[in-house]
């Protein structure tokens, strides 16, 4: 399982309306290029992403689906990418005084990425390391639909 935290300086409202607006997922995980289409249901269980990763012209079509929700403070989903499997992404977000602490951990449940765990999880580590300082640019900065200052 690959760890990372980050504070961000907003509250965990504006985090979680970033990872609400299924149509940001591009903008905050690295690797995600395009969205084709967002479920009614997202970001509550059983929600659906249907996005692309890759880089053009050598785009491949997935989806990634909601376990669990805890509005506002919590947000796991099955983040498929074939080839290499499927992982767990648990996103959580506690409240500080100063905004929110917010840490992902992704696990590869399924392929070769879950077979050869150990090699992958640095690319995991410096991957999330991005994703999280990009996430950090859309809350601060309003994306979620809050007004900015």
């Amino acid at each position: 399982m690959a760890r990372n935290a980050r504070h961000l300086a907003c509250p965990p409202s504006d985090v979680f309306a970033v990872l609400a607006d299924g149509w940001l997922y591009p903008s905050w995980v690295v690797g995600a290029a395009r969205m084709r289409k967002v479920s009614g249901e997202w970001p509550l269980p059983g929600g659906r992403l249907h996005h692309s990763f890759g880089v053009w012209p050598f785009l491949i079509d997935d989806t990634t689906h909601v376990e669990h929700t805890e509005p506002g403070r919590r947000l796991v989903m099955v983040a498929r990418g074939w080839p290499m499997g499927a992982a767990r992404v648990d996103v959580r977000l506690e409240p500080v005084e100063t905004g929110t602490s917010v840490t992902i951990e992704e696990t590869p449940i399924s392929g070769p990425a879950a077979w050869l765990r150990a090699l992958v999880e640095p690319l995991l580590l410096w991957r999330n390391h991005e994703t999280l300082h990009r996430l950090a640019y859309l809350a601060e900065n309003g994306a979620g639909g809050r007004p900015t200052p």
